[in-house]
């Protein structure tokens, strides 16, 4: 929770409770339903929460903004982020329903009101968003494939609307036919050596109708 702190400083008493919850929450939760490995479980802040707002170093979100997270998984990177954007509307997708369980759990004991989840394949969510957030769960090819016709046309931020992608590794093979992608070096903004080959893929995409 430190580690929050430190490279957060301005949080509200409300954000610290909120991110202090998160680890009781988890550690419980993950004891019957699965979602984080053990050896992530005990360093959540730093391989988990952290992590995930790796992407609010790089571009903050508005309020009214939405966004989506997609795969998320047992809610990273969107419940970290919605504490810390309290204002901004979140929606957590997974096709794997106990993930989602999970997810609804901890958003409810938290008590957070800007997420809201659902379990379906995100080919299936029919809505535009500033922005799509994830963690690696595809390649890109085939993540843009996914997201295609769902992002909005408003743009309300500093980058363009579009994908930030939480990645790892060499992406210049996987990047190279995007020429408008960005990689955003997170070792720039955390000094953990977990985050040397972590990065935030930016990659602006316009707006299609459905």
């Amino acid at each position: 929770m430190e580690l929050i702190k430190h490279y957060f400083p301005g949080l509200s008493q409300d954000q610290i409770d909120k991110f202090t919850q998160l680890n009781e929450l988890y550690q419980d939760w993950n004891q019957k339903i699965n979602v984080v490995s053990r050896k992530d479980i005990d360093e959540i802040y730093l391989r988990h929460v952290l992590h995930s707002l790796g992407i609010a170093k790089i571009q903050g979100f508005k309020p009214g903004a939405k966004i989506m997270d997609v795969g998320t998984g047992g809610g990273f990177p969107g419940v970290p982020l919605a504490i810390l954007f309290p204002e901004t509307s979140f929606h957590l997708v997974d096709s794997i329903g106990k993930k989602i369980k999970v997810v609804n759990e901890v958003v409810e004991g938290l008590g957070l009101e800007n997420v809201r989840s659902s379990n379906c394949r995100v080919e299936e969510v029919d809505e535009q968003y500033d922005f799509i957030v994830s963690r690696a769960v595809a390649q890109m090819d085939t993540f843009v494939r996914w997201v295609k016709g769902k992002i909005a046309k408003r743009q309300q931020h500093e980058l363009k609307n579009g994908i930030l992608y939480l990645k790892g590794g060499d992406l210049s093979e996987e990047l190279a036919v995007y020429e408008t992608a960005k990689i955003y070096d997170l070792k720039d903004y955390f000094e953990e050596d977990f985050f040397e080959t972590k990065s935030v893929v930016h990659l602006p995409m316009k707006y299609k109708a459905l």
